[in-house]
């Protein structure tokens, strides 16, 4: 069977490092990648149609446009990729196509669905550790009888951590999978049968973590 292809969603500016990643772990678990940014894609719709699988990565902070936040001039946004990644979940809406979305992803997956976002989590967690790291130094808590810990076959995982905002509120039809002994969101997931799924930290970063890579297979076997 040939592979499915699975878009995955990147800046046109950043983000080579994060996408040639992301490559590697799709490539591994049996799909084939490319590469979506909102300079190379024309139709959306047309885009969508092709995908058999979407990854919504990480990079910029969303737009606080489309959530009702504080515009924070010092704060990098890429309100081209934003509409971008709304469009496509928009596409997708009406078909079975799995979503998997990585640190901002998983934020712009609950946006989509109508949720929130904690804007600062050291505002609103002052005594969050300021952790920031591709290696595995972050625990986190996965809920029971979730697809998360179906996928991760556990219920504790170590993670890398490079966010300053999460979700608050999942959305419509969507739940926490997975939290940080703060209680900070790490992963959201939807309550019924299609695949949304969306992780806080970047599972991209850890080939060498098998947990990390049953996403990437998981992914890929709903793309099938």
């Amino acid at each position: 069977m040939s592979r499915p292809l699975i878009g995955v969603t990147t800046s046109h500016l950043r983000g080579w490092r994060s996408w040639q990643f992301q490559r590697f772990a799709i490539w591994r678990a049996g799909g084939k990648a490319r590469r979506l940014t909102a300079r190379r894609v024309d139709d959306v719709t047309k885009a969508a149609s092709a995908l058999d699988g979407l990854v919504i990565g990480g990079g910029d902070d969303i737009s606080a446009s489309l959530y009702g936040g504080a515009v924070q001039p010092a704060i990098r946004i890429d309100p081209e990729r934003d509409r971008l990644e709304y469009s496509l979940l928009d596409a997708l809406a009406g078909c079975p196509v799995p979503v998997l979305g990585v640190c901002r992803g998983a934020q712009m997956l609950a946006l989509w669905r109508g949720g929130s976002l904690i804007e600062d989590i050291y505002t609103t967690y002052p005594d969050l550790p300021r952790l920031r790291t591709v290696l595995p130094r972050k625990r986190v808590d996965v809920e029971p009888d979730t697809r998360l810990a179906a996928i991760l076959g556990r219920d504790q995982v170590w993670v890398n951590s490079l966010h300053h905002q999460a979700v608050e509120r999942p959305g419509d039809g969507m739940r926490l999978a997975a939290a940080d002994r703060r209680g900070v969101t790490q992963a959201i997931e939807h309550l019924g049968d299609r695949f949304l799924l969306g992780v806080q930290w970047h599972p991209e970063y850890m080939p060498q973590k098998s947990a990390q890579q049953r996403l990437y297979r998981a992914l890929v076997a709903a793309a099938r």
